[in-house]
């Protein structure tokens, strides 16, 4: 069968172009709130559940595994369903995605079959990888201009939206029965699906074609492979914490589930301040010293939450772990429209969907993990991977320079 055309979406009278394509691209970026949303939910509702009275870490591991492998599953069929749809239509068949996941969840809340939980939760991640890579076609206007603040501007609202469900959960929590809570986030999925339904999209440029042996060798380089194991290692470390974080608060402290909710919410907040901070602070600070200082932070945080017995030392231990997650993140966006300036914004969408899926199979050894050894593995496994990102970042820069040499 040949290639389906696709029209792009008529701009409004009277409109200019560079108008045009900026409100696009400003609905754009609400995408990755919707998908920060739907990817930290899992680890806001595990209490709403049950799981922190119950030491079925083997269960949760397997919702994390099911979230991973909807994720990354997506990726090729999203590429191809934007190859012949319009951005309008792939954005709402992944709402309307996520509020069918959202439905099965609120009709699976125990005590019904934990397998039921299981494809609900893998459905979340199948919307979340189509409303990615929506997202990043959306914003390839704008990203253009300017690459780096325009993933850290994405990355802002996808952890605003992690941020919103956590309080949302939080506000919740003794006020709405398990199965009502979910039903509440499927209505507003679909209530997005809606408002995205109406929307226009401005046509994406036109991406480079290049030869299909150059990008296989381009993403077996040293640079992209060092990429990939940065974002598999950094946002394993961040969603095996935020996952797991409630549950071992309540179970290792014994803080009372809205306590530990709260806290979690405290963990996206500090991610999402220190990254915004650290996109201004970038041009003025040695990357040596930011990176030296991340790392003790998100150290120092993991083993007062290991050792501390008390909300406050809780408190302060999330506060300095998600500080010290927060710029890593943003050190590695500033090399990546350096090291590959001419690809499309696809191509960070494949890197980060295959980084956080791959990521997520850390929460997922984790639950089987704690099942032998405790819940004391939910924060020593991150403290191996803080160390595991500095090596990887030292190499990144190395392989940079080299390259640059070269």
């Amino acid at each position: 069968m040949g290639a389906v055309t696709v029209q792009p979406p008529p701009r409004p009278a009277g409109q200019p172009d560079h108008t045009w394509h900026a409100s696009s691209a400003r609905v754009g970026l609400t995408i990755f709130f919707i998908s920060g949303m739907l990817m930290s939910f899992l680890g806001a509702v595990l209490p709403a559940w049950g799981y922190h009275l119950k030491d079925q870490h083997f269960q949760v591991g397997w919702y994390f595994l099911a979230l991973g492998l909807g994720l990354v599953g997506s990726y090729p069929a999203s590429r191809q369903l934007l190859a012949k749809r319009d951005i309008r239509v792939v954005v709402t068949a992944g709402c309307i995605l996520a509020s069918i996941g959202l439905l099965v969840l609120a009709m699976a809340a125990p005590p019904a079959s934990w397998g039921w939980r299981l494809a609900g939760v893998a459905t979340l991640g199948v919307s979340a990888g189509v409303l990615n890579a929506s997202g990043f076609r959306a914003i390839s206007r704008i990203y253009e201009h300017d690459p780096a603040s325009t993933v850290n501007m994405a990355g802002a609202l996808f952890g605003l939206g992690c941020l919103i469900t956590a309080l949302a959960v939080w506000g919740a929590f003794y006020i709405y029965s398990a199965g009502s809570l979910v039903l509440l986030f499927a209505v507003g999925a679909a209530f997005a699906a809606g408002l995205y339904s109406r929307a226009n999209f401005a046509a994406p440029p036109m991406a480079i074609e290049r030869p299909v042996g150059q990008v296989v060798r381009e993403l077996k380089s040293p640079g992209a492979v060092l990429f990939t194991l940065i974002l598999f290692f950094q946002f394993g470390n961040e969603w095996t914490l935020a996952g797991w974080l409630p549950v071992f608060l309540v179970q290792r402290v014994g803080l009372s589930p809205d306590r530990a909710i709260l806290l979690l919410a405290l963990f996206w907040l500090a991610l999402l301040l220190g990254r915004v901070t650290a996109q201004g602070v970038l041009p003025h600070v040695g990357h040596g010293r930011l990176l030296v200082g991340s790392v003790s932070a998100s150290l120092l945080g993991c083993l007062i939450l290991l050792t501390t017995n008390n909300y406050f030392g809780c408190w302060v231990g999330t506060l300095l772990a998600g500080l010290g997650f927060s710029t890593v993140y943003p050190l590695v966006v500033e090399k990546i429209g350096h090291r590959f300036p001419d690809y499309h914004p696809g191509f960070y969408n494949g890197l980060l969907s295959f980084g956080i899926g791959g990521g997520l199979m850390l929460p997922w050894l984790v639950g089987l993990a704690s099942s032998w050894w405790g819940i004391g593995v939910v924060v020593a496994v991150p403290s191996v991977g803080i160390v595991m990102v500095f090596v990887l970042l030292s190499l990144l820069w190395l392989e940079t320079r080299l390259a640059g040499n070269r």
